[in-house]
């Protein structure tokens, strides 16, 4: 059975709090969560990880969420936040030694895994976008009201939020049950809301962390883009744009599935995700 460790390391003079399975694995793969209030690496991923284990897995809280040291001051907008996790990814490479890794995010993680190609593209090797921000895509109704949650931080504000990232909840009502419970208490904690509220300021919006075609096409890494055809947050057509201008990309849309493939679609996720990792699809 994967046993899945809780640590922190220090990263550029603050702490970075992250799951980590496998470590005794050559390779590794870092898993990138979204941006949705209260997320973390551990409501994103942890039921996900032992899914992957012939492979070292991190999973780290970003810096503005989780466990995560908040900063007193964070950047006004969110172009500075996306900056600021950059740096805290490489940095937690450097502090344990990885040279390469895989890289897998899901919806601003998936922005993030772009950006980190953009700033460092020799240090990763296969990436998987899940419901990815950085596309083209129009803000929907269900986008604004996540971030601008705190308008009314609310626990039935956060199920009618949670509820929508799938596409069925009655198939996961435990699941469901216990994110919004693990994410509310998030919530409630003062430095994630003053964290949140800078990155999803009145003057800053998710399209900020689109990445320009130009990029795009001079990243020749392998990409597995996956979507769930349901997804209300990141419209489909996002990825089916991200494969167009990306080189090396193959596109799989899931059905009957929102948001959150990695929870929704686990087991079949998982199955393309290894084999795309060993290089044979």
């Amino acid at each position: 059975m994967t046993e899945i460790h809780e640590r922190t390391v220090t990263t550029n003079g603050y702490s970075t709090f992250l799951l980590e399975s496998g470590a005794e694995n050559p390779e590794t793969v870092i898993l990138l969560h979204g941006g949705g209030p209260g997320a973390t690496a551990s409501s994103n991923w942890r039921g996900f990880m032992p899914l992957l284990s012939e492979y070292r897995v991190l999973a780290p809280d970003l810096v503005g969420y989780g466990r995560t040291d908040h900063p007193d001051e964070g950047p006004a907008a969110l172009l500075g936040w996306l900056r600021m996790r950059v740096e805290q990814v490489l940095a937690l490479m450097d502090a344990l030694g990885i040279a390469r890794a895989h890289l897998v995010g899901n919806s601003m993680g998936g922005a993030l895994a772009m950006h980190l190609l953009m700033a460092e593209p020799g240090r990763f090797q296969r990436v998987s976008l899940m419901g990815s921000a950085g596309g083209e895509a129009h803000p929907t109704p269900e986008v604004m009201r996540m971030v601008t949650f705190y308008k009314d931080p609310s626990m039935s504000a956060l199920e009618n939020l949670t509820t929508w990232f799938v596409y069925d909840e009655d198939l996961l009502d435990r699941s469901v049950s216990s994110i919004v419970a693990e994410r509310h208490r998030e919530i409630m904690r003062p430095e994630v809301r003053r964290s949140y509220t800078r990155f999803f300021s009145p003057t800053s919006t998710p399209a900020e962390a689109a990445v320009p075609p130009s990029a795009l096409r001079r990243m020749p890494h392998p990409f597995l883009v996956v979507h769930g055809r349901e997804d209300r947050f990141v419209a489909p057509e996002s990825s089916v744009y991200l494969q167009q201008h990306l080189p090396n990309a193959q596109l799989h849309i899931f059905e009957k599935c929102g948001h959150w493939v990695q929870i929704e679609k686990a087991q079949g996720y998982a199955v393309l995700l290894r084999t795309f990792l060993s290089g044979a699809l």
